[in-house]
């Protein structure tokens, strides 16, 4: 099994590319969702975020607020930071986990939907596919606006915050161009399915995988260990 990671920028449209490769029978390991999982009530990532930003980003039901928070870090680069210190490790080990699962099962290759790739860097080393949903400026500033109710300024400020899509884009194996209408990305999206579904890279990558597993049991009971702590 081969990994293909999936990114773009805020409103580029990299959820509805996802939904459509999904749709095609794709496996999705969502790095949103899993963030999401990792910062539940009394998990250990939790709480390292009320001790560090207080409790002013919590709801009533004692759950992180993430628009709140979300405010807080777009605003300031250094507490982004700190957020992304101490949710990111949670997350690439959830997202390990999923890995091994899939893998197991047989699948040739599993899509990693991250919307910080390149930003992090710590996942594309691991990577034989890249793919980044573009939209041109203008239309991703509007389409946030009118999807999280924003300002311009506001919109600017989270725009910001994330590695321009251009420099993306030069990074990039594969480019979705989602600037126009929805038929168009379907299109697109066929294409790199297609593309994907005849590739035979899996082969090898699994071949290299049981060869490793031959010969480096104790790495692997390692890793065994790892994955149940």
């Amino acid at each position: 099994m081969f990994l293909v990671g999936l990114t773009g920028g805020i409103s580029s449209g990299k959820s509805t590319v996802s939904a459509m490769l999904r749709e095609l029978g794709c496996p999705i390991i969502d790095a949103d969702l899993v963030a999401r999982r990792v910062v539940e009530r009394d998990s250990a990532a939790y709480r390292r975020i009320v001790r560090h930003f207080g409790p002013e980003v919590l709801l009533e039901s004692g759950e992180i607020d993430r628009e709140k928070l979300g405010q807080i870090i777009f605003a300031d680069a250094d507490k982004r930071k700190l957020l992304n210190s101490i949710t990111h490790p949670e997350i690439h080990k959830a997202m390990l986990k999923q890995i091994v699962f899939y893998f197991l099962r047989g699948y040739r290759y599993v899509v990693l939907d991250v919307p910080l790739l390149f930003e992090t860097r710590r996942l594309t080393q691991f990577l034989h596919h890249t793919v980044v949903v573009y939209c041109d400026p203008a239309t991703q500033l509007s389409r946030l606006m009118q999807r999280n109710g924003l300002d311009q300024e506001q919109a600017e400020q989270r725009v910001a915050a994330q590695m321009p899509l251009n420099e993306k884009r030069g990074l990039a194996k594969h480019v979705i161009e989602n600037s126009g209408g929805r038929e168009d990305t379907h299109r697109q999206v066929l294409r790199l399915h297609t593309k994907l579904e005849d590739s035979m890279e899996f082969l090898l990558v699994r071949v290299v995988a049981m060869a490793t597993a031959a010969g480096l049991g104790g790495a692997l009971l390692y890793a065994a260990k790892l994955l149940a702590s």
